[in-house]
């Protein structure tokens, strides 16, 4: 069984209305990693990623880097405890 880390992370900047959670929805499905993620009223948006730590930094670095709408200023991450059997990436609402 592959070493699994999860972190939990708050990206801010131009991060709502721009397609952010698709974004990662997408990169997180293509590179196994499982989690979530969610707009805040704060403006900022909040997830939790879980896989590889390959994986997990490469999905951090295509968040880093964003696309022509999304621009993530900051991307604040934290490690937390392992959610067991968790299979799938999900957006939440």
């Amino acid at each position: 069984m592959e070493n699994k880390i999860r972190y939990t992370a708050k990206a801010t900047g131009k991060v709502q209305g721009v397609g952010l959670r698709q974004f990662v929805s997408d990169h997180a499905h293509e590179l196994n990693v499982t989690g979530w993620i969610r707009n805040m009223e704060d403006g900022s948006v909040r997830m939790e990623v879980q896989g590889t730590a390959e994986n997990v930094q490469s999905l951090a670095d295509e968040i880093r880097k964003g696309n022509y709408y999304i621009n993530v200023e900051k991307l604040e991450v934290e490690k937390m405890p392992l959610v067991p059997d968790e299979q799938t990436f999900s957006i939440k609402f």
